[in-house]
């Protein structure tokens, strides 16, 4: 059982699920770390789309209330718990908790503590652990890219997207990315997408298919689902690969098996949360991509950034696709 100190402090409750304005500031008992456990002061948190969908009650686990929603973010060692070894007070770290994030405070395992790179603000570290990890994940570990091949990334200008763009060049893949302005594509042409596209360009499943050389894309990362689900399926190249990431669209997507017979595709589903129990493919992504973003070839890209007070607009402002970036909370503003 999670034990507390005596002081109290300002964090985002969730008493009952649905739209972002459930979310309230309340205040709570500061948390103090227990066996194993470190107490983090928290810096920023990243907001995710699976953030919203777990306030909603429709993620991919069951949301259990009340709770303190932010699954990913960044801050300061402040204490640790008994047997704690490998952290120092004072350090900078991102972790993932799973819940909990948007609060002064947050408890943590330490083994699930992610080092940050010196070069890394704390948004930045905030804005790493999920997307880079993700990104990674689907373009190399489940995706098998290669140099030289080509790659779809859609919501290209999302903090996802921002990190599949990035990555990829770093690998030496090609890039046509989908997003839903010119502005948005503008800066995915700025982090190196070679091919853009507006996404409800009536003629978008044609001209991506022109782009790859005109038998498909080898390598899709979807995260709409719903109806653009089929449009990925026509979109793929002979022995294509789909990367299944998210379900933005909120809608049910069909998949008929024969049509990925017909041209030996392959959908895989990616999901962080129980990648992350393998260690072994998880310390090779960590490996990677500290090595990228220590050399500076991949930065995280910061979005908008909102008061704790402020966090039911950050999540739906990132519900409506109105941001870029990795949306973050500063629960210390």
């Amino acid at each position: 059982m999670l034990r507390v100190m005596s002081e109290s402090m300002k964090a985002i409750r969730v008493e009952r699920l649905g739209p972002p304005d459930v979310m309230e500031l309340q205040d709570v008992p500061a948390p103090t770390p227990g066996p194993g456990e470190v107490r983090i002061e928290v810096e920023a948190v990243g907001i995710n789309f699976a953030d919203v969908l777990s306030v909603a009650g429709e993620y991919l686990t069951r949301t259990r209330v009340p709770y303190t929603p932010g699954m990913e973010f960044a801050g300061i060692v402040e204490s640790l718990g008994e047997g704690v070894t490998g952290v120092q007070v004072g350090q900078r770290v991102a972790a993932l908790g799973g819940s909990g994030a948007l609060a002064r405070y947050s408890v943590v395992n330490a083994a699930g503590l992610i080092p940050v790179p010196e070069n890394l603000s704390g948004a930045q570290a905030a804005a790493f652990p999920v997307s880079y990890f993700t990104a990674y994940h689907g373009l190399k570990t489940l995706g098998r890219g290669v140099e030289g091949e080509w790659v779809l990334v859609q919501a290209a200008a999302g903090a996802l997207g921002t990190a599949s763009i990035q990555l990829a060049r770093a690998m030496g893949m090609h890039v046509i990315a989908l997003a839903s302005t010119d502005e948005k594509l503008a800066l995915a042409r700025d982090l190196g997408a070679d091919v853009t596209i507006l996404q409800d360009d009536p003629d978008r499943v044609q001209k991506v298919r022109d782009a790859a050389g005109g038998k498909g894309v080898p390598l899709i990362l979807e995260v709409v689902g719903g109806k653009r689900f089929q449009e990925s399926l026509d979109m793929a190249a002979p022995q294509g690969r789909i990367i299944v990431i998210g379900n933005a669209s909120r809608e049910q997507a069909n998949l008929r098996p024969v049509e990925l017979m017909k041209r030996n595709l392959t959908v895989t589903g990616l999901w962080l949360t129980s990648l992350m129990n393998d260690r072994a493919v998880t310390m090779q992504a960590a490996q990677a991509l500290a090595g990228l973003v220590g050399s500076g070839k991949v930065t995280p890209q910061v979005g908008p950034t909102y008061a704790l007070a402020d966090s039911a607009r950050a999540f739906q402002d990132l519900l409506d696709r109105k941001t870029t970036g990795k949306v973050i909370i500063e629960p210390a503003r």
